[in-house]
C-alpha cells in the first residue's frame, strides 16, 4: 500500500481527539466516529498488521521470563480499545523492544526489574507530554532525522522478517537455531507462497485504488472495450478486497494445531490471577539504569515523534499530537506494569504495518484489543501453547512487509540534502543499533549544513526551521 506524500508542516494540537470535546454528546458521537470501520474486511485485515512484532516479543518474554500472558491480553486488549477511540486512526500496542531484548539478553532481570524499567519509561514520558515538552521536541526535530529514524526501524524490522523466514527461531533465548527446511508445516515453502500472496493481492489493490482516483479505469474501458479488459479490471477488484493478512494469520492458526493437536487438550479456560508486582530497591535501580536508559531515545524517537509524523502522512485531516500520544504511553504502563503487564508504547512500524493491509479506523486496533481481552480472559496463559506452535516464517512475512512499509515513508525527501541526512542517520541507528546515536548524529550534520547556509539577514532559528516540514 503506497504511503500518501508527506503534507509539509506541523501538525496543531490534536482537533479531533476526545479531550476537545467538553459535552458527553459530543464524546459519545466521536467515540463512535472513530470506532467505525472505513471497510469491513479491510479493516480486520489490517488488525493483523502488528502481530509480526507483538507475538514474537511477548512469546520470548512468557518463555525466558515467565510473563503472565493472560494479564498482558487483558491490558494491552484494554490498550488497543481505548487508543482506537481516543486517536481513531490504527494506533498500535507494542511491546517496548529495548527492555525485551535486556530481559532476554541477562539472566538477572527479571520480572520486577522488567517492570520497574516499564514505569520508570512511563513516568518519563507522562512528565514530557503533560508539560507539553514532547510537542515541542516534535516541532523543532528536523525531518530528514525523523525520517532517519523511521527508515532504520523499517529496515530492522524487514531484516528481522527475512531472518525468521529463512532461520529457525528460539524466541526463550532470542537466537536463531539452524536454517529451516524448506518443506513442513513451518517451512520456506509456506513462508515463501505467504509472501507472494500478500504481493500478489496488496500490489492489486494498490494499483486499483489509485487507478480509480486517477480516473484510468473509466479511460481504458471508454477506450479499449475489450472482454479482456473487463475481466481484468474484476480479477484486480476480487484481488484487491482479499484480506491477506488475516488469510495468512488464520493459515498461521490452522498450522499451529496442525503442529502441536495435543495443545487443544492443554488450553485451559478462564482468565490467569492478576496479581500486584513487588518491586525491590535494587529492581528499581537495576529496571532503570539497564532498561529505562536505553528504552528511552526510542520510545521518545519511535513511539511518540514518529508515529505522530508517519500519522500526519497517512491521515492528514487526523491529527494526532505528541503531548497525547506521549501521555497515552505514559498512562498505559503507570497502570499495567504495576499488575505485571508487559511495558508497552506504540510503534511507528505498527502503525505502518496495519495502514500496509487496510486499517484505517481507530475500529481496527479496538477489533485486535477486544479479540485479546477475550482470548486473555477466555484462555489466559494457557494459551501460550498455541502461540509456541504458530509458524514463525509467517510472522515473519508480516514482520518483513511492516518494516518495508515504514520505510517507504522516506520517499519524500525533496533534495540530496535531506536525503544525505536521512541516509546517515538511518546508517548509524543500524549499525551502532541505537536510534540515540543516530538521531546525535543526524542532529549534528544537520546543524553543520544549516550553519553554512546563514546570511542575508537570517537568524539561525529560521533558517533552521527552513528545513522543517
Amino acid at each position: 500500500m503506497a504511503t500518501p506524500p508527506h503534507h509539509h508542516h506541523h501538525p496543531p494540537e490534536s482537533t479531533h481527539q476526545l479531550s476537545a470535546y467538553a459535552r458527553p454528546a459530543d464524546l459519545v458521537k466521536k467515540v463512535i466516529k472513530n470506532l467505525t470501520f472505513q471497510s469491513k474486511w479491510a479493516e480486520i485485515n489490517g488488525s493483523m498488521g502488528d502481530l509480526g512484532t507483538f507475538i514474537p516479543i511477548v512469546l520470548a518474554l512468557t518463555l525466558a521470563k515467565d510473563l503472565n500472558l493472560g494479564t498482558t491480553l487483558i491490558f494491552t486488549g484494554v490498550y488497543n480499545i481505548v487508543t482506537g477511540a481516543l486517536y481513531g486512526v490504527p494506533m498500535p500496542v507494542q511491546p517496548m523492544k529495548s527492555i525485551a531484548a535486556v530481559a532476554i539478553a541477562n539472566a538477572d532481570f527479571g520480572l520486577p526489574e522488567i517492570m520497574a524499567s516499564g514505569i520508570c519509561t512511563a513516568a518519563i514520558l507522562f512528565v514530557l507530554g503533560a508539560t507539553r515538552l514532547m510537542q515541542l521536541a516534535y516541532k523543532i526535530i528536523p525531518l530528514p532525522v525523523v525520517r532517519g529514524i523511521q527508515v532504520s526501524q523499517g529496515l530492522s524490522f524487514a531484516a528481522t522478517g527475512v531472518m525468521y523466514i529463512r532461520k529457525k527461531q528460539d524466541f526463550s533465548k532470542s537466537k536463531s537455531v539452524g536454517d529451516r527446511h524448506w518443506l513442513g508445516l513451518d517451512g520456506l515453502i509456506l513462508a515463501l507462497v505467504c509472501a507472494c500472496f500478500i504481493i500478489v493481492v496488496s500490489g492489486g489493490g494498490v494499483e486499483l485504488k489509485e487507478n480509480e482516483e486517477n480516473g484510468e479505469i473509466e479511460e481504458i474501458e471508454a477506450n479499449e472495450g475489450s472482454v479482456w479488459r473487463k475481466r481484468s479490471r474484476k480479477w484486480r477488484k476480487i484481488m484487491g478486497s482479499l484480506p491477506s493478512a488475516f488469510i495468512v494469520f488464520l493459515l498461521g492458526v490452522i498450522m499451529a494445531f496442525a503442529r502441536g493437536p495435543k495443545v487443544v487438550k492443554r488450553l485451559k479456560f478462564g482468565p490467569s490471577p492478576i496479581d500486584s508486582m513487588k518491586i525491590s530497591k535494587i529492581a528499581w535501580k537495576d529496571g532503570f539504569l539497564k532498561g529505562t536508559i536505553p528504552q528511552l531515545p526510542l520510545s521518545i524517537l519511535n513511539s511518540v515523534i514518529a508515529v505522530c509524523m508517519l500519522s500526519s502522512d497517512l491521515f492528514p485531516a487526523k491529527h494526532v499530537s505528541a503531548t497525547s500520544v506521549s501521555v497515552t504511553v505514559g498512562l498505559m504502563n503507570l497502570v499495567g506494569c504495576w499488575f505485571g503487564a508487559t511495558p508497552c508504547c506504540h510503534g511507528a512500524g505498527g502503525l505502518a504495518g496495519q495502514y500496509k493491509f487496510g486499517g484505517r479506523s481507530g475500529g481496527c486496533v479496538a477489533l485486535l484489543g477486544l479479540t485479546k481481552l477475550v482470548l486473555g480472559l477466555v484462555f489466559g496463559s494457557s494459551l501460550v501453547r498455541v502461540l509456541n506452535q504458530f509458524p514463525v516464517g509467517v510472522l515473519g512475512v508480516l514482520l518483513l512487509f511492516a518494516g518495508i512499509e515504514l520505510a517507504i515513508c522516506s520517499r519524500d525527501m525533496n533534495s540530496k540534502e535531506e536525503s544525505f541526512v536521512m541516509l546517515l542517520c538511518t546508517a548509524v541507528s543500524l549499525v551502532g543499533s541505537s536510534a540515540a546515536l543516530g538521531f546525535a548524529c543526524g542532529i549534528v550534520v544537520h546543524f553543520l549544513l544549516r550553519v553554512g547556509k546563514l546570511g542575508q539577514g537570517q537568524s539561525y532559528f529560521s533558517v533552521w526551521m527552513n528545513g522543517h516540514p
